[in-house]
């Protein structure tokens, strides 16, 4: 099944590929660092936990890289005349 909402291919078509892993999280200092919560639906919760076994990344690091994205994204937008 391929799901084109997240634009990723199919399991079965990357399980052979390498997957690149990111440069390591240089943590800012621990003070700065919060718990949050958030509701996610069933379905993306289980993509997520299939991409972290398959790439062997932790969830919670995609999660903060994601958070990051956004908030360039829509810096970006915000600061465009």
């Amino acid at each position: 099944m391929h799901d084109s909402s997240l634009g990723m291919p199919p399991m079965e078509a990357v399980s052979s590929v390498e997957v690149p892993r990111p440069m390591p999280r240089v943590e800012e200092d621990k003070g700065d660092v919060v718990s949050t919560h958030v509701l996610v639906e069933q379905q993306k919760v289980e993509k997520l936990r299939e991409l972290s076994k398959r790439t062997r990344i932790a969830q919670s690091e995609y999660l903060r890289e994601a958070v990051d994205d956004l908030l360039t994204k829509y810096t970006k937008l915000a600061e465009e005349p």
